[in-house]
């Protein structure tokens, strides 16, 4: 393989490298516009049901099938760069379909360092600047996500719980009487 050729390659293909910035900078901006398609289905949801139109919903469903298969497309070819970038197969990328696997083999692309020099899958990419600044914005934006999640999310439980066993006191309350 010719690797000035290979190293060149679109990065939404599965030939070539990725380093580790470029790995993050590019799921970030996956994530980006995953959010964008957020966004814009969560203005017109509200006409769409509105609408109650079968032909919409169905519509409406195929699109976030459409948005998901290409999700997860992307997933793989990032991962499948970051895995050439250590030299490894691609086919490693099936580990991401197992749970709780897939954390952990994720931290490993994450963090793991690629080879300096060539290897079978071409020479080092160069890591352009704006993946640099995406990626530095992911590693501060993820634990930070992580950290506000258990800080809402456990009081949120708690009071949860407290409402349902409230409940199921009132219902016995009321079954006894």
């Amino acid at each position: 393989m010719n690797s000035s050729i290979q190293n060149q390659a679109s990065p939404l293909s599965a030939n070539g490298r990725f380093g580790r910035l470029s790995y993050l900078g590019w799921n970030m901006l996956l994530g980006i516009l995953i959010l964008i398609f957020g966004i814009i289905l969560a203005i017109f949801a509200p006409s769409v049901s509105a609408s109650s139109s079968n032909f919409i919903i169905f519509g409406s469903i195929i699109l976030l099938i459409l948005i998901y298969i290409a999700v997860f497309y992307f997933s793989f070819i990032f991962a499948i760069r970051r895995l050439h970038d250590k030299n490894q197969s691609g086919w490693l990328t099936l580990l991401m379909l197992l749970p709780l696997v897939n954390l952990f083999f994720f931290i490993y692309l994450a963090c793991a360092k690629g080879d300096e020099g060539s290897n079978n899958y071409g020479s080092p990419r160069t890591t352009q600047t704006w993946e640099k600044i995406l990626a530095w914005i992911y590693i501060i934006i993820f634990p930070i996500s992580i950290l506000l999640s258990v800080i809402i999310g456990i009081p949120a439980y708690q009071s949860y719980i407290e409402r349902v066993q409230q409940i199921q006191i009132e219902q016995n309350i009321n079954y006894s009487e």
